[in-house]
């Protein structure tokens, strides 16, 4: 085929062996089509072949849908969402649908970003990665009117694909008690959030499994900023007497934030205290020291939630509620067993 032949859905059917409109119902995506899982295979086969890309203004036309997912972020500089949108972008273009990117300000929240993103841009479907109120996401995510997914929480039975992180604060906790850790301090997020609380879980189940009391005035909240585990981590300096051996923190952000803080501080890492993150990017290894992490599947989740909303939009009836397990530790330089006059 020469280079200047742009591949149509007649070539794709031709190589399949299949008619134009069996082809066009497979690649559309649409769900209850009567064909035989051989033919199915060889329609995609072909089209994967002949790098096929479907006519996303004609589709429109013909569908009345623009084949655009709108994803809001809260922040963009947070490797969680960066690397979500990576995988919901893949995810996306994968199923001929392309993304519109939006940033939601969580200090200076615009009920409107939704409607505006379904009306004015005419997107057909909402992927929301919010630092919101529970209930007020939901609310603004309805009045859009049209199919939305939750990324990186779930609410209720609302379609959401999200991280078990309850699991993941409880592996980082398990790694500093086997180190030899028992005075372990947790940077949180948002304690009245869904991961902060689930992260609060973990720490606190860890600790009980270790027969170690739970010290509330070890817990100090961060949000989700670099600024905000640095004055999370002054405060335990200031506060607690003794010093905690180790810290488990919310994210890569906060952790960050609070090396910070220990290195203005003159306190060694990890020789006086250790600190391992949740998540994790390559920012974890220019740290210094890098960064031991508990890794989530950052992509996956945004390529799940992507192909979630996908199926929602074009009819069909898929699992609406994700949790998505970790999926181990990344150890480095930033933890070591106690020191030992902390005994």
């Amino acid at each position: 085929m020469s280079r200047d032949h742009r591949v149509s859905l007649k070539d794709v059917a031709k190589l399949a062996g299949v008619d134009v409109s069996t082809a066009s119902r497979i690649l559309g995506g649409k769900p209850g089509q009567r064909i035989s899982e051989e033919a199915r295979a060889r329609i995609l086969e072909a089209a994967k072949s002949l790098q096929y890309q479907p006519n996303a203004l004609a589709r429109a036309l013909r569908t009345a849908r623009t084949f655009t997912l709108g994803l809001v972020v809260p922040q963009f500089d947070n490797p969680v969402f960066s690397l979500a949108i990576r995988g919901a972008e893949a995810a996306a273009a994968r199923r001929g649908y392309s993304i519109l990117i939006a940033h939601r300000d969580p200090d200076h929240i615009d009920a409107g970003t939704y409607e505006r993103l379904a009306g004015t841009h005419r997107v057909d479907g909402l992927l929301a990665a919010s630092l919101d109120d529970d209930r007020n996401l939901i609310e603004d995510l309805k009045a859009a009117q049209i199919p939305f997914v939750l990324m990186n929480r779930s609410v209720g039975t609302s379609p959401s694909v999200a991280l078990d992180t309850e699991s993941a604060a409880r592996i980082g906790v398990e790694h500093l008690l086997a180190l030899g850790h028992r005075r372990v301090a947790h940077i949180a997020g948002r304690l009245e959030g869904f991961n902060g609380q689930a992260r609060l879980a973990g720490y606190y189940g860890a600790l009980q499994a270790a027969g170690l009391p739970a010290d509330p005035s070890l817990v100090e909240p961060a949000g989700y900023s670099v600024e905000g585990g640095a004055e999370a981590m002054r405060r335990l300096l200031t506060r607690c007497a003794p010093l905690p051996t180790a810290v488990l923190a919310a994210t890569l952000v906060s952790a960050t934030g609070a090396i910070a803080a220990l290195h203005e501080a003159g306190i060694s890492v990890p020789r006086q205290i250790s600190v391992i993150a949740i998540h994790d990017a390559p920012i974890a290894a220019m740290v210094y020291p890098a960064l031991t992490t508990v890794r989530t599947p950052l992509e996956a989740m945004g390529a799940s939630a992507a192909e979630l909303l996908i199926d929602l939009i074009e009819g069909g009836t898929p699992e609406a509620v994700r949790l998505l397990p970790p999926s181990g530790l990344s150890i480095r330089k930033s933890t070591a067993p106690p020191p030992l006059d902390s005994a």
